[in-house]
């Protein structure tokens, strides 16, 4: 069987997969009373009460299928790491859904947590004879990093893993942004995967299972979209937003390719970014710059429609993507 073609079944797979095991999946979390609890703050969302939460099951499991087939250090790796995120959302989640505290995790609780897992994947890079201490920088080639690379990891994972959960806040938002995200690397990875096939064998089992990866979460994505998209029948919840972002963060980082998660994956960014400016603006003139932040809803507020702001955030990662592949082939 061809590459291009165990691509092309993964693809399918994982949506028809996700399909399959979204009405079980929603059904069981009614089941369990898993209704989102809604914050106060945001009025426009009230109706939206008691939908099941951690749905972002339904496109981890054709993911984890994958990594499972596609076996190697990176899919292996990549593959805990989500689950490993995944565990922190879900503790986050049942926090919320059964103990009745819209915050959930306390937020020294999720920062240590999420430091032990970016340590591990830090540690991981810096260990593997295929990634080290080098990253690619378009246009220069790679820079080594040296010791450096362990912060460095950790920062991209945390600044990742809580930008994609920012952006988790309309239905199908990190859901569509993501498959935007997924199929710019999967062109990516795709692409390298075809360079080094005949001249380093085993380094490009290692790609072909992160491209593997980024063709099932499309597909995956694609498959949980048709009960998230507006009205959501089910949200990923934190367990889905900081699995997502753990694979977005590894896909990245394993290739060799972190500084394109800023163009590629520039809403998430501009998620957090928005946050930021919205918050350092307040302290210092007790005034706001947006309705309300993250930038999602201030738009909705602004009267745009969760499917319109969903399409223009995919349009927008699309176009990063655009760049990032200029970017990676030099042109």
């Amino acid at each position: 069987m061809t590459p291009s073609l165990k691509l092309a079944l993964y693809f399918i797979g994982a949506f028809v997969v996700a399909v399959a095991v979204a009405p079980l999946i929603i059904k069981g979390l009614k089941r369990l009373k898993t209704g989102q609890n809604i914050l106060e703050y945001v009025v426009q969302h009230e109706a939206k009460a008691g939908t099941p939460t951690m749905g972002g099951i339904i496109f981890i499991i054709p993911f984890v299928i994958v990594c499972l087939i596609e076996f190697t250090a990176f899919s292996l790796v990549a593959m805990s790491l989500t689950i490993g995120f995944g565990l922190v959302g879900f503790l986050d989640d049942f926090i919320k859904v059964k103990l009745g505290r819209n915050l959930g995790l306390k937020a020294y609780q999720k920062i240590i947590a999420q430091l032990g897992l970016s340590a591990i994947a830090a540690y991981f890079v810096f260990a593997s004879g295929y990634i080290g201490t080098r990253v690619n920088i378009p246009y220069y080639g790679e820079i080594d990093f040296k010791w450096g690379i362990i912060p460095f990891v950790i920062i991209v994972y945390i600044a990742t893993t809580n930008s994609v959960n920012l952006t988790d806040g309309l239905d199908g938002l990190a859901g569509m942004t993501s498959v935007g995200y997924f199929i710019v690397f999967s062109i990516i990875l795709t692409i390298e995967f075809f360079e080094v096939e005949n001249t380093d064998v085993e380094y490009s089992k290692q790609l072909f299972s992160l491209s593997a990866i980024s063709v099932t979460m499309v597909g995956g994505l694609l498959g949980y979209l048709v009960f998230n998209s507006s009205p959501a029948k089910v949200f990923m919840g934190d367990t889905g937003s900081l699995a997502l972002g753990a694979t977005v963060a590894s896909v990245a980082v394993m290739s060799k390719n972190p500084l394109f998660i800023v163009s590629s994956g520039i809403m998430f960014v501009w998620s957090s970014i928005s946050v930021i400016i919205q918050v350092l603006h307040y302290k210092l003139t007790k005034k706001r710059v947006f309705l309300m932040s993250p930038f999602h809803h201030h738009l909705e507020m602004k009267g745009m429609s969760e499917t319109r702001i969903g399409i223009v955030y995919f349009a927008l990662t699309l176009i990063g993507g655009v760049v990032s592949l200029v970017l990676a082939r030099g042109i």
